[in-house]
């Protein structure tokens, strides 16, 4: 844990003062662009060469432009997610209720319990925060959830004003140029994310710099073979313009309306996506120094369970039997859009 460091004052269009995190953790922001110190004014964040980054309701705006790929996905992503932030909060969402939802899920449950005391974490592509805010319950922690859409941000920021969950920031900001000092943030999340970039390793390499060596990397990303259910029921709501009673979530009744077309929208509208297998993120960490640690689902076949321990070595399995994996995931339907995780400890003193 970095030692506090003075308030940070907001900018004049704001007169919120930041979240805690931004002022506790002051020393490990960094100017985007150059890499230099942030330093907190009455005009926002002010980097050494001048570059001012502004504070709107309570929300820094520490993006910075990359140089457009040929492909480039950002804009259209972007304004994807600006009109149907995703994912949704329920009517009457409180603190009690968020803690209750991400406790049904056995990978939410250990990550909570099992993640280190007084960890600083970083949650790149946080959507509208409910993971963040999760996660910030704990007072230890100082939890950062950054985004490129404000609109996504800003409800997640009036959720963690609204419920006073001191430990959790958000900040605008663009996974190609993450605004944090290499080598600064214990805990690296980025789950359901760089598969909407226009280079998923590329972002997972840009997201790593930032984490310290013995820091923690949970990625999760669409899989290759679990995705197809989704495609295929993208194909059909796209010529029928009905039969939603296909997709689970949206036939079970437990959504409210906006839920429901922030889920359809996500998952069947969405303008940019790829898939990705195990053994092609196990090249990514071998790669770059991340010591495999385990996945969800287990890579060696075993079931996954709330007995789970995210952060201990598990066998990573063969080639036939990671496959085999992701083909289980694929007959089960592909649950959860046929997404999986994987876990790694950034190597390195």
């Amino acid at each position: 844990m970095v030692a506090p460091a003075p308030a940070a004052a907001a900018s004049v269009d704001d007169d919120a003062e930041l979240a805690r995190p931004f002022r506790d953790c002051a020393e490990i922001l960094a100017c985007p662009i150059s890499g230099g110190r942030l330093v907190p004014s009455k005009r926002g964040f002010v980097a050494a060469d001048g570059r001012t980054y502004a504070v709107r309701a309570g929300i820094p705006d520490l993006s910075a432009p990359v140089e457009a790929a040929p492909r480039d996905v950002t804009a259209a992503v972007k304004a994807f997610y600006e009109a149907t932030p995703f994912p949704n909060y329920e009517t009457g969402d409180t603190r009690d209720t968020l803690l209750a939802k991400a406790r049904r899920s056995y990978f939410l449950r250990a990550l909570d319990e099992q993640l280190p005391p007084d960890a600083v974490v970083l949650e790149a592509g946080c959507g509208t925060g409910q993971l963040t805010n999760f996660l910030a319950l704990d007072p230890r922690r100082r939890v950062f959830g950054g985004d490129l859409c404000r609109n996504s941000l800003r409800l997640a920021e009036d959720f963690r004003r609204r419920q006073g969950i001191d430990n959790a920031a958000f900040l605008q900001m663009n996974l190609f140029r993450p605004p944090f000092r290499p080598g600064s943030v214990d805990v690296l999340i980025s789950n359901g994310v760089l598969h909407h970039t226009a280079d998923a390793r590329g972002g997972f390499e840009a997201l790593l710099r930032v984490v310290k060596p013995g820091g923690l990397v949970l990625l999760g990303l669409y899989n290759r073979y679990a995705r197809l259910p989704t495609l295929g029921r993208r194909w059909v709501f796209k010529r029928s313009g009905a039969l939603h009673f296909l997709d689970r979530r949206l036939a079970g009744g437990r959504l409210d309306e906006a839920q429901r077309q922030a889920w359809f929208r996500d998952q069947y509208q969405h303008p940019h996506e790829t898939r990705h297998s195990m053994d092609e993120v196990l090249r990514w960490f071998d790669d770059a120094g991340v010591a495999f640690l385990s996945s969800i689902p287990p890579a060696d076949g075993r079931a996954f369970t709330a007995a789970a321990r995210l952060f201990d070595l598990q066998p990573r399995g063969s080639g036939v039997r990671r496959l085999a994996v992701q083909l289980g995931m694929l007959a089960r339907g592909g649950a959860d859009g046929g997404l999986f995780i994987m876990i790694g400890r950034k190597q390195g003193q």
